[in-house]
Order: C-alpha cells, then sequence, then structure tokens
C-alpha cells in the first residue's frame, strides 16, 4: 500500500513532468516514469565541470541516466575515473569501472550504458576508491537540496551503500543537473533513507545547499523483501547480516 508520504512525491514527479512536457524542455518524447533527459543538459554540465570541486576530483560516481551523459564524457576525457552504476543495480557487483588510462574505446563509447556494458569491469562496493563527486539525476529538486528520483530507490540505495561502506566522505560532494522547471520552492516530502544534495547546477546557475543530509547506510525497515532479492549485492548484504 502506498504510503502518504510516496503519494506526496509521486504528485510532486506528476506535477514536474507535466510541466516539462508542456514546456517541450526534454529531448525524450516521454517523460514520464523517466528521470528528464532536459534541454539545456550540455549547458549544465559545462556549469559544473567549471567548479572548482569538480576540477580538483579525480573519483566520480554517476548515475546512467542521459541527462547526466555529457558529465561521463567530460569526466573520463579529463582523465578522471568514473563509477558508473549499473541500471537498477542488477548484478552483484553493481557498477562499471571506467578508467580512461585503460579505455580501449572513446570516452563517448564508454560512458553510455550499452558501451560501459560492453567495455567495462563490472566492480563491487568492496573495490571502489573514496568517491570526490557524486552525479545523481533528479526529477524535482528544491533549493535546500532535498530531491526526487523516478521513484525506484536506486539512488538513495546506491548512495547507502557507498555511504556504509566509507566511500562517501564528508569531502564528498553530491551535485544533481536539472532544467529550471525541475526546481521546486518550498519543501518535498523526505523519509529517512533519502539524501539531500550540496549542489544544484542548472544552465544557468549554481546552487549551494544548505544543511546536509546523509542517511548512515542502509536503512532496512524501508525496504521489503522483494526489492531486496531484486538487488543482488542488497541481497547479499542482507543474508550477512541476517536481515532476510
Amino acid at each position: 500500500m502506498t504510503s502518504p508520504v510516496d503519494q506526496q512525491k509521486n504528485a510532486v514527479r506528476q506535477r514536474i513532468w507535466d510541466l516539462l512536457t508542456q514546456h517541450h524542455a526534454t529531448h525524450d518524447e516521454v517523460v514520464h516514469g523517466r528521470i528528464p533527459n532536459f534541454v539545456g543538459a550540455g549547458r549544465a554540465t559545462d556549469q559544473l565541470t567549471e567548479l572548482a570541486v569538480w576540477r580538483s576530483s579525480q573519483v566520480i560516481k554517476a548515475v546512467p541516466d542521459k541527462a547526466q551523459y555529457l558529465a561521463r564524457v567530460t569526466a573520463l576525457r579529463e582523465g578522471k575515473l568514473v563509477y558508473m552504476a549499473v541500471p537498477k543495480l542488477a548484478a552483484q557487483h553493481p557498477f562499471y569501472l571506467l578508467d580512461p588510462a585503460n579505455l580501449a574505446v572513446a570516452p563517448e563509447i564508454a560512458a553510455s550504458p550499452t558501451g560501459a556494458a560492453e567495455v567495462a569491469r563490472n566492480v563491487g562496493v568492496d573495490e571502489l576508491q573514496p568517491i570526490d563527486v557524486v552525479i545523481c539525476g533528479s526529477v524535482a529538486v528544491n533549493r535546500d537540496g532535498a530531491r526526487l528520483g523516478k521513484g525506484a530507490g536506486y539512488a538513495d540505495i546506491e548512495v547507502a551503500l557507498l555511504h556504509e561502506a566509507g566511500l562517501i566522505t564528508p569531502a564528498t560532494v553530491i551535485v544533481t543537473t536539472v532544467h529550471p522547471l525541475q526546481i521546486v520552492d518550498g519543501d518535498l516530502p523526505e523519509t529517512s533513507h533519502d539524501f539531500r544534495v550540496d549542489l544544484v547546477v542548472t544552465g544557468e546557475e549554481v546552487i549551494v545547499c544548505g544543511q546536509r543530509r546523509r542517511p548512515p547506510g542502509i536503512i532496512w525497515e524501508d525496504l521489503d523483501p522483494e526489492k531486496i532479492a531484486a538487488i543482488p549485492p542488497l541481497a547479499a548484504l542482507a543474508e550477512r547480516r541476517g536481515q532476510l
């Protein structure tokens, strides 16, 4: 049964998807149910990659979504190590390791989900280095850094796994790139497993958010058995900890 908070989140998502569709602000014919591939993603990437925190970074964790594709390409071009999540975390080793020093194809190919699946090695959390910048996609975000994804919860699980493993540290910066229409005034509904971003980047501005919110790890009571079983690294962790 959908909780009141989830109903509130879904209402915000629908409103933003409708708004983006109305203003022809995405490259996809259908945006509902997706992380928007928004118009101006290239300009937002330019804004992001000019920031000091980006220039000083060496290790990037990125989502596989289309809107963040150019950020992944730029990171590889600049010699940064990129970990890209396997879609839906549907592998025992749920991250693609994209090391520009060892890529046999161009960054433009390696940075795509299909290209990464062909050329990259899958790695588990235990093989990752501490992460300097996390790039996440969003459906909606506010100026305090509260965000909503598309509702599947994978971004929250990724961040929780990495935080629990000590790979997301106080020095790690979490950023999302969005269209200005995706920025919501006022509060967004949040639950205990939701994280906030530190920076919101559009093609027009960079928003430095307020107080950080980072759950210390997996909040098992927020996950049903079917969700745990569908994510191999989560299922393995649950079995080790007696959560199943």
